[in-house]
């Protein structure tokens, strides 16, 4: 399926590519989220209208991100969590339980842009976390998991 894209989506392209996706995924979240639209010859020339407009709202939204990302520059975030003797954790933590921490610590960070590295994590320490704010903007921030 062919789809025209209004953002810039992570490895298919930018404003105004023509991408091939699976049905599945235009019809389940390009489509909805209002990142393409269908690749057809109305929407081709509909698009084409609105280029300047996409691509001046796409440059805010960026420029929002960037001002968001220095926001969180540098930053250290702590979370207790109950772990035993040798450091391990009675559980996990994952991408919920530090957005709510970032949160409660007043940064603005939705569930979704955090990225860990080596999926949930399950021991005491510092760790290096990506926060993807926009598409183009990451910033790593510190974690400090310490015992209870």
């Amino acid at each position: 399926m062919n789809v025209i894209l209004l953002d810039k989506v992570g490895k298919l392209g930018g404003i105004g590519d023509v991408a091939t996706v699976k049905p599945g995924f235009a019809r389940n979240f390009l489509i909805p989220n209002k990142k393409a639209v269908m690749a057809t010859k109305a929407n081709l020339a509909s698009f084409e209208e609105r280029r300047a407009e996409l691509e001046a709202q796409a440059a805010e939204r960026k420029s929002a991100a960037e001002s968001r990302a220095q926001a969180l520059e540098g930053k250290t975030f702590t979370i207790t969590a109950n772990a035993g003797d040798e450091g391990k954790l009675f559980g996990s933590i994952g991408t919920r339980d530090i957005a709510e921490a970032m949160v409660a610590a007043g940064a603005d960070v939705a569930k979704s842009e955090i990225r860990l590295p080596e999926g949930a994590l399950r021991n005491v320490g510092s760790y290096e976390i990506d926060v993807q704010v926009h598409a183009e903007v990451t910033v790593v921030v510190t974690l400090d998991v310490v015992a209870q």
